[in-house]
């Protein structure tokens, strides 16, 4: 070999050394800047559709924090635009004519299904787009009319700066209960009233059926339909739109940016999964998951355009992790059913197993040969989807006593506490020793505490493994509030039936609590008892 060709040999070796190392930092320069772009550091290349360029340079001036947060979206990188989901047909109840287009103020999730067909159904289906069904329930009293009062009046004393001739008595309903789980979006009318879905009846393809309530729909100077200012504003979780859908997908994806990062991180849970009777985002912040969150966060690929468990990240889970997002074990299948992971409801009074029918609503149904002709989807298999997602940092053996721990705990509430004291509330109320109304007399609010609020945080303690929320938070109040006040609230009340001359009635009520009192696991009373005799 001559020098002549060894020297070229040498000189092609160093120019695709050159060039490979060249092709390593371009592929990094490229995941550096993905990575910046996702992560909100530098703008991401966006398509303005044409049908939406005027919109996005008007709001770009009048409103430009809606702008902004477009132009971060994935929607803004494919072509989504303005229209795609503000576009509105002749016929629907809230549209107007805008600058030449057709449009609707509330994007509903039937406007979203045009383009997210399975999320709309499985969304649809789940316990979250029936939240709204909380209006008018015992919960919602509380806000309605015992907070406030259905019945609008007059301010008792000037309030300065500010004009009023009656007091909405609505208002803590409608800032409190219905933020999370969502109004019943009305429109205003001409005679002064409210027009909402029942009025207008819409049909499947969401246009109303009731075309002389449309007649009816008041309009400012420009035809732009009013939203009755008691409703909207409301981006709750159940809301009941006019089109006859259910939700907001704003609730967790959060107009208009619709951030992956943003709906797979614990905190966007936490608007509504907080506090005395909820404190699920309390509870996961105490818990060890919540801690390795905080702790590996920045080792999640939350801005990630894939977020697969077990794939993407394995650090920590978040809420979505576990309820909704996909994992190694099921394909990356995401699911927005979060019920469709959980084998128990410690929602009510008393917990109930998740078996659930073809609607997917939770069975009550306690003959076990109807209650098996009903079942569309087990708790057994609802714990086993959970389970896949629980056994990426767990064994199997792990995974197991956790269940068996946490299935005990509520075992020991329903059969303690939660069926005894429905038992009592029970008897006082067929005895007619209750009145009529809820939460006119104490032991009511013993009891609404009870099951509501103690017994919740204990049962959503010990399902998200936070001991304080199990114990201190939980069964211990849950206890105190059992012994101290609801049993001898409902005693007093059975004497006082009696020195009013209805002993049967009393007589009914003491022989519930005594059965219940005279139980093995009530026996600690009995052994006190004995010893101050």
């Amino acid at each position: 070999m001559t020098l002549q060709s060894l020297n070229a040999k040498r000189i092609l070796i160093a120019v695709l050394g050159v060039l490979f190392l060249a092709s390593l930092v371009f592929v990094q320069s490229l995941e550096v800047a993905r990575k910046r772009t996702e992560a909100g550091l530098r703008p991401h290349p966006i398509a303005v559709p044409a049908n939406s360029a005027a919109c996005v340079d008007c709001h770009a001036k009048s409103n430009p924090g809606i702008v902004d947060h477009w132009r971060g979206s994935t929607h803004a990188r494919k072509g989504v635009g303005c229209l795609e989901c503000h576009q509105a047909e002749a016929g629907e109840v809230d549209a107007f004519h805008h600058y030449g287009q057709d449009i609707a103020t509330v994007v509903t999730p039937l406007d979203c299904s045009r383009c997210h067909t399975v999320e709309f159904e499985e969304f649809t289906r789940s316990h979250h787009a029936k939240a709204g069904n909380i209006l008018h329930s015992l919960d919602n009293r509380l806000a309605e009319t015992i907070e406030g009062s259905r019945v609008p009046f007059a301010p008792h004393s000037p309030t300065p700066g500010r004009s009023v001739d009656q007091v909405n008595g609505m208002a803590s309903a409608n800032t409190g209960c219905q933020q999370c789980h969502g109004s019943k979006v009305a429109l205003q009318s001409t005679d002064g009233g409210m027009i909402t879905v029942d009025d207008l009846a819409p049909g499947p393809d969401g246009k109303p059926t009731k075309l002389d309530v449309v007649a009816k729909v008041l309009k400012d100077e420009n035809g732009r339909p009013r939203y009755h200012p008691t409703t909207w504003p409301n981006t709750g979780m159940g809301r009941l739109n006019l089109d006859g859908s259910r939700g907001s997908c704003s609730a967790c994806h959060s107009r208009h940016d619709f951030s992956p990062r943003r709906a797979r991180r614990p905190e966007n849970c936490g608007k509504c999964h907080l506090g005395p009777d909820h404190p699920q985002k309390e509870i996961y912040e105490e818990s060890k998951h919540g801690v390795a969150y905080r702790d590996l966060e920045h080792e999640m690929n939350l801005d990630g355009a894939s977020w697969v468990l077990g794939v993407d990240y394995t650090q920590a889970p978040t809420c979505a992790t576990c309820h909704m997002s996909g994992h190694s074990r099921n394909g990356g299948k995401i699911t927005h059913d979060p019920g469709m992971r959980i084998s128990w409801t410690n929602r009510p009074p008393v917990s109930l197993v998740m078996d659930t029918d073809a609607e997917h609503r939770v069975i009550t149904e306690t003959d076990p040969a109807k209650r098996q002709s009903l079942v569309a989807d087990t708790a057994e298999a609802k714990r086993q989807r959970m389970m896949d997602v629980c056994s990426h940092c767990h064994t199997p053996d792990y995974v197991t006593a956790f269940y068996h721990q946490y299935d005990d705990f509520v075992v020991l509430y329903n059969e303690k506490f939660g069926k005894p004291g429905r038992a009592i509330m029970a008897a006082l109320q067929d005895q007619g020793l209750l009145s009529k109304p809820q939460f006119d007399e104490p032991i009511e609010w013993t009891w609404f505490y009870l099951w509501h609020h103690e017994g919740r945080r204990a049962r959503h303690g010990a399902s998200m493994m936070a001991p304080d929320y199990a114990h201190w938070h939980g069964m211990y109040e849950v206890a105190e509030r059992f012994y101290v006040e609801l049993v001898p609230e409902a005693r007093a009340i059975v004497a006082e039936a009696r020195a009013h001359g209805k002993a049967d009635q009393a007589a009914a009520v003491e022989a519930v609590i005594d059965e219940i009192m005279a139980r093995p696991e009530h026996a600690w009373q009995a052994e006190g008892q004995a010893t101050l005799e």
